[in-house]
């Protein structure tokens, strides 16, 4: 099993972009992925920066993957996303499924990320046999689920990626609630998320950690960590353990993760692995 690095969900400057991305360059990770997932109106890194990045990570050895947005919520984005499907260099991530059909339409190979509602081999194989090369499976979806698909005989010849580490996805809106709560209109938002790296915590009235808003994007409270389940993912036959960064840490810690030791994994209070175990999604599991 390798390790990959999922793109950006944040609204970060771009200075702090490119010196994350140069520290990603020095790592040992790799696969990386790269491109804005969230909102067209980020627009601190454009498509050009990305290829760009992109090169440079190539140029160290690394496989790298342009990710697309994973709600198309006007037909301006569509240009951008053709951009994107026929950049002539890197495979794309299609989180949407007009960006599959992108795909499919020009015969190009893709990974299906994780926001795409991939729960059965049927789809999946259908998927494949359009060009799908690797899917990330849905967060919520658990351990016995995967292993029934990838033990299943009539599973086609794709990959399997775990979203295993970082602030879940959990759902898409076409409402901005970051700017919502700052009383700024989502089309004139002044790009309010880059001033919140992690997104905004929010609590219930018992003062309990319940969800992360990150413009449109709802995310978990708490991250995933499935680290003690390295060695079961590996013996599952999962070939990739995706950590998709919050922090400049994250680097170092999917480093770390090249070289797998059992015994630098500590779990704690701020993480989670109830979806893999198919219990509820925010508790942390022992085992």
């Amino acid at each position: 099993m390798q390790i990959s690095l999922g793109p950006l969900a944040y609204c970060w400057p771009k200075a702090e972009v490119e010196a994350f991305y140069q520290q990603v360059a020095n790592s040992e990770i790799p696969l990386v992925y790269l491109g804005e997932t969230v909102c067209s109106r980020r627009r601190e890194i454009k498509f050009a920066d990305y290829m760009a990045i992109g090169k440079m990570l190539s140029a160290t050895g690394k496989q790298v993957v342009l990710s697309s947005l994973a709600l198309i919520d006007e037909p301006s984005i569509i240009n951008e996303l053709k951009k994107l499907v026929d950049n002539g260099e890197f495979m794309i991530e299609a989180n949407d499924m007009g960006v599959v059909a992108l795909a499919k339409q020009a015969k190009l190979p893709f990974i299906c990320g994780p926001t795409i509602n991939n729960y059965n081999l049927a789809t999946l194989n259908k998927l494949h046999s359009w060009g799908m090369q690797r899917f990330v499976m849905p967060i919520e979806l658990s351990q016995d689920w995967l292993q029934q698909i990838i033990s299943d005989p009539k599973k086609a010849d794709f990959e399997v990626e775990v979203f295993a580490r970082g602030y879940m996805p959990l759902a898409h809106s076409a409402r901005c609630f970051t700017a919502k709560q700052l009383k700024l209109t989502k089309d004139n938002c002044d790009t309010a998320c880059i001033n919140y790296p992690k997104g905004i915590l929010t609590q219930t009235l018992e003062q309990q950690e319940l969800l992360r808003i990150n413009g449109i994007q709802t995310q978990s409270a708490k991250y995933i960590d499935l680290s003690q389940h390295y060695l079961q993912m590996q013996q599952m036959g999962i070939d990739y353990f995706r950590v998709s960064p919050f922090s400049s840490a994250c680097v170092n810690y999917a480093n770390s993760l090249v070289d797998f030791n059992q015994t630098n994994i500590e779990t704690n209070n701020l993480s989670c692995n109830g979806y893999w175990l198919n219990q509820a999604g925010m508790q942390q599991i022992n085992s």
